[in-house]
């Protein structure tokens, strides 16, 4: 089970026991963010993308979306999100539970700077129930394979936002 790889990763941090676990799904930003009671924009989403053949993650605010063009400018190809079945073979975490722990080694882990408006955020932690609350410190201190933060997202800028909602896509 992913929840248990997880649990065992993050014990070399002592943060294993910081994993909550809830009686309702948390798959979706929504969902997490109801479970653990935080605004979306809080919730760290794990997104799975390829670049050229391996697999990558980016971590990033729940209330951020990614942009086709400053993607491309950081990885010089086009976002190719990994399908339910890639996701599973080749990160080892199933949609809803896909996280920055725990990852085979050819898996790199991006923040992206949308998580850092934030005192704390809310990573899932290997299954689509549970979640984890971490500083950006310790998200990228924790996060396997590590590579860097990144500046691939829109939406979630206030020079991005209009009154009553988000500009549109």
């Amino acid at each position: 089970m992913s929840i248990e790889m997880v649990r065992a990763y993050l014990k070399q941090f002592g943060a294993e026991e910081r994993i909550l676990e809830f009686d309702v799904s948390s798959a979706t930003v929504e969902l997490a963010a109801v479970a653990v009671g935080v605004e979306g924009a809080r919730i760290a989403k794990s997104l799975s993308f390829k670049v050229e053949e391996r697999p990558i993650i980016i971590v990033v605010a729940g209330d951020a979306k990614v942009d086709n063009s400053r993607y491309k400018a950081q990885f010089h190809t086009k976002a190719k999100m990994l399908t339910h079945q890639e996701a599973h073979e080749r990160i080892g975490h199933d949609v809803g539970g896909v996280c920055p722990f725990a990852l085979p080694e050819d898996v790199q882990v991006y923040l992206d700077v949308s998580l850092k408006r934030f005192e704390t955020v809310f990573p899932a932690a290997g299954s689509d129930n549970s979640a984890i609350e971490l500083s950006c410190a310790e998200l990228e201190q924790y996060a396997a394979n590590f590579a860097g933060w990144v500046d691939v997202c829109k939406a979630w800028r206030p020079e991005e936002q209009v009154a009553g909602g988000q500009l549109p896509c």
